[in-house]
């Protein structure tokens, strides 16, 4: 019911949106006769962010058409490599007519970035997938919003998150490295967990970064309220069935804009400030300001509707059971035991200032990894940086991504001899 009365909501606000939308124009066009009377900017200003602020925010593209390879420009193609019901692998093909160019992407190594399946969509690794595809090649997985499968397609549990990492893995062959981004370090760690054990071939290399292996070391704000609420709260609380204006009417789910709601709740005052300064900004005509807010909340304010199974087995395998640090996580029947992964070297990266995944959570994985050889285990502090720190903007760039880079190529072999020269800096251990 709460679902639908939100959709009945924001069907009631579109006009209005709109509305403000050309009235902000009406008061900023240079040929509006209006834009010229006296507080124009501010009307002009007041009416873009009341737009801004009640319209839907769609799933924004990926956007990247081209990367530098060793300092030429290639064109880049988004390419599906495998789809299924809840989620697409896709790749980012690389094209161009220089020989030299060509040559370099052939050998260079070729990393799966798993995205977080917890709100938002995968293009906010946008920025992660763009510098790494200078030295890479890049396939991502991009989560479909629940509300857009049918219920004919069945549910999806944590267990078929792990089932559709280690299909990937496999598709991608022995060669892969594997980048987990906050969320999926969990099942990333299960998935070649389970496939070591197996005896199959495990990926070169993991990256994990920022991600809750161990949710009991320096709790969150996060952890806290999924160790101080039961299962059945959570059950009773959040999980909506999807209404019937969408493709996955009645598929039960934990919907996007509580999901929205639960960010914004975290940090409020981070958040007026940030659309009062856009005010001033406009206000002011600092175009720059203003469209970095916009394409910040564009991307921060589309979410996406999560299976409730898979959502519920979460709260309760990674944040009240432990059950990975505990040894107690069963997939399929098979144990989940870290300690058989013995080949794949590992990388963990935590940012300093995370208040989502606390100090020490991923580099937990360490201690669960004993069968690698500690001189195949990396961890990286990044100083300074926050929980999206770690993946996109300034520090990402020049900071973290230049230890990601230099950990893959020392552990792939045949393509150590075309290491960018800035990779030459060691991971610290």
């Amino acid at each position: 019911m709460l679902y639908q009365i939100y959709e009945t909501q924001r069907a009631l606000m579109a006009p209005f949106s709109e509305f403000a939308s050309a009235t902000s124009k009406l008061y900023n066009h240079p040929l509006s006769p209006f834009a010229h009377i006296p507080m124009a900017e501010r009307v002009a200003a007041g009416f873009d962010l009341i737009h801004r602020l009640a319209k839907e925010y769609e799933k924004p593209p990926f956007n990247i058409t081209t990367a530098t390879v060793g300092g030429v420009e290639v064109a880049v193609q988004e390419q599906v490599a495998i789809a299924k019901p809840f989620c697409r692998l896709l790749r980012f093909k690389r094209f161009t007519d220089n020989v030299e160019a060509l040559t370099r992407m052939k050998n260079q190594p070729t990393v799966l970035v798993v995205a977080p399946l917890s709100g938002h969509h995968s293009t906010l690794l946008r920025d992660t997938v763009k510098a790494l595809l200078h030295d890479h090649k890049v396939f991502i997985t991009d989560w479909t919003d629940a509300r857009m499968v049918p219920v004919e397609a069945g549910p999806f549990h944590l267990d078929d998150y792990v089932e559709y990492v280690q299909d990937f893995i496999r598709h991608i062959g022995p060669e892969a490295h594997v980048i987990s981004v906050c969320q999926p370090t969990v099942p990333v760690l299960a998935a070649v967990s389970l496939m070591a054990s197996r005896g199959e071939p495990t990926p070169r290399t993991m990256t994990m970064m920022g991600g809750p292996i161990d949710a009991r070391k320096s709790p969150t704000s996060v952890n806290d309220l999924a160790v101080n609420k039961s299962h059945s709260w959570f059950e009773a609380n959040v999980i909506q069935r999807v209404p019937p204006n969408f493709p996955g009417a009645g598929r039960r789910v934990y919907p996007g804009f509580l999901q929205y709601t639960g960010f914004v709740a975290m940090n409020p005052d981070r958040h007026v400030s940030s659309h009062y300064d856009y005010f001033l900004d406009l206000i002011r005509g600092d175009g720059d300001s203003a469209e970095a807010h916009r394409q910040f909340y564009d991307e921060y304010n589309a979410v996406l509707d999560m299976p409730a199974e898979y959502y519920l087995d979460t709260i309760k395998t990674v944040f009240q059971d432990f059950a990975l640090v505990n040894g107690t996580w069963v997939v399929r029947g098979e144990p989940v035991r870290p300690q058989d992964i013995t080949t794949t070297a590992l990388l963990t990266i935590e940012g300093e200032l995370d208040d989502i995944s606390g100090a020490g959570q991923t580099r937990a994985a360490h201690d669960l990894c004993e069968g690698i050889p500690k001189g195949r285990q990396f961890h990286y502090d990044a100083k300074g940086a926050g929980h999206y720190g770690i993946f996109s903007g300034r520090r990402w760039r020049e900071k973290v991504y230049p230890e990601v880079r230099g950990f893959i190529y020392r552990f792939s072999s045949e393509t150590m001899n075309l290491a960018p020269a800035a990779s030459t800096k060691k991971a610290r251990a």
